[in-house]
């Protein structure tokens, strides 16, 4: 038999998009990952394929098996509806079946929706070759970006994930300010769903996800949406140190202020076709301000800041606190910050970046978390 990787080549040549899925076709969902975040999103995608005729009930959630009080997590789940570790108290939809082999999960998906650290994507992706639906798309909810040591330049997430599955298949994203719990709690709130898939791809996608508190709206910028994710867990950081020196709201505004525009100039340095109103949707000043104040990246550079000493092993100190403070859950932004310095090293344009250059370099060079003050002032020298 042909595999699915021969059939996306040959549709490919002849100019026919594989996520043009068949009409005929029910969408498969499957989410790869199962943490905090991915086990709110399978609680509203639970229920939106249960309501819409053209989906399959079903919807299959890819789970790292772990035991938990002597019981594997997937048997939890699949036998409580509750995902006891993740996201404790929230109940999980009979339809949404935790699976804890990836490739028997993703069997036949339309709609790969991948929400987990994105370290872990290189060793998972190659796993998914050959077994879901040649019509597939993919979603990606990872809030951080690759780095290509060849070319020095920083990758999208999503368009790793789709160069991995070959010509045809399409990754969009999902973003913004969404905080696991509150959303599971059905507080309103709001996403930005980022693609190019196409009519009526598009607007089908954004109605898996949208429910009447988890307002989606779509865009077609995915590059400054998924940098958006990604770059403002850096300027959380810089805002949780703010809160460790015990410093009030005016100075983290200050770093809200000049972050937003280092992100809107990094996305526009390294990424075509970034559009300046992306920054004005929820996956961008909305994020970043609910993420300043409420996420786990600034909750962990307070403990940082509050526990920062001479001679201090930075990357030991960042998985002391990780360890302490997030149940298994795991820091973005110190990632970002990473290939973000990287990759503005790479241009000669650190210093075009005060706020993300002294981010850096609290976080790894061991420089007193009292310099993020410098961040802004640098900043402010060049009005």
């Amino acid at each position: 038999p042909f595999s699915m990787t021969f059939l996306r080549r040959v549709l490919c040549l002849a100019g026919l998009s594989m996520a043009a899925q068949p009409p005929s076709i029910p969408e498969k969902i499957c989410i790869v990952g199962s943490g905090n975040w991915g086990s709110t999103i399978a609680i509203m995608l639970g229920r939106n394929a249960a309501q819409h005729e053209r989906c399959a009930t079903r919807v299959d959630m890819w789970v790292h098996e772990e035991l938990v009080d002597g019981r594997n997590l997937t048997d939890i789940i699949n036998h409580d509806h509750e995902n006891v570790k993740y996201l404790p108290g929230h109940a999980i939809p009979d339809n949404v079946v935790a699976v804890p082999d990836l490739r028997k999960a993703a069997e036949g998906a339309t709609l790969l929706v991948f929400v987990l650290p994105h370290q872990f994507l290189p060793r998972l992706l190659p796993q998914l070759t050959g077994v879901v639906h040649p019509s597939c798309r993919g979603v990606s909810l990872i809030k951080g970006l690759d780095f290509d040591e060849t070319a020095r330049r920083p990758t999208l997430i999503s368009r790793s994930i789709a160069s991995s599955f070959g010509p045809g298949f399409r990754c969009g994203v999902l973003m913004g300010a969404n905080i696991a719990g509150e959303v599971a709690d059905g507080e309103p709130c709001e996403a930005t769903l980022a693609s190019r898939f196409g009519d009526p791809l598009d607007e089908r996608t954004r109605r898996l996800f949208h429910t009447p508190t988890f307002g989606v709206r779509h865009v077609d910028d995915v590059a400054g949406a998924e940098a958006c994710g990604a770059l403002k867990n850096v300027v959380a950081l810089g805002a949780g140190f703010v809160d460790g020196l015990g410093w009030g709201g005016n100075t983290k505004a200050a770093i809200l202020r000049v972050g937003l525009g280092e992100m809107v100039r990094f996305c526009q340095l390294f990424f075509d076709g970034v559009e300046e109103a992306t920054f004005f949707q929820s996956c961008g000043i909305a994020d970043l301000i609910t993420t300043c104040y409420n996420g786990r990246n600034r909750a962990c550079a307070e403990a940082f800041a509050r526990e920062q000493s001479d001679h201090i092993d930075c990357h030991k100190k960042w998985v002391d606190i990780e360890t302490r403070l997030l149940n298994g859950q795991k820091i973005q932004g110190t990632l970002s910050a990473k290939e973000a310095y990287a990759a503005l090293e790479s241009v000669g344009k650190l210093h075009d970046f005060p706020l993300f250059r002294t981010i850096y370099e609290i976080a790894f060079d061991g420089k007193p978390v009292s310099s993020i003050i410098s961040g802004i002032s640098a900043e402010q020298s060049k009005l």
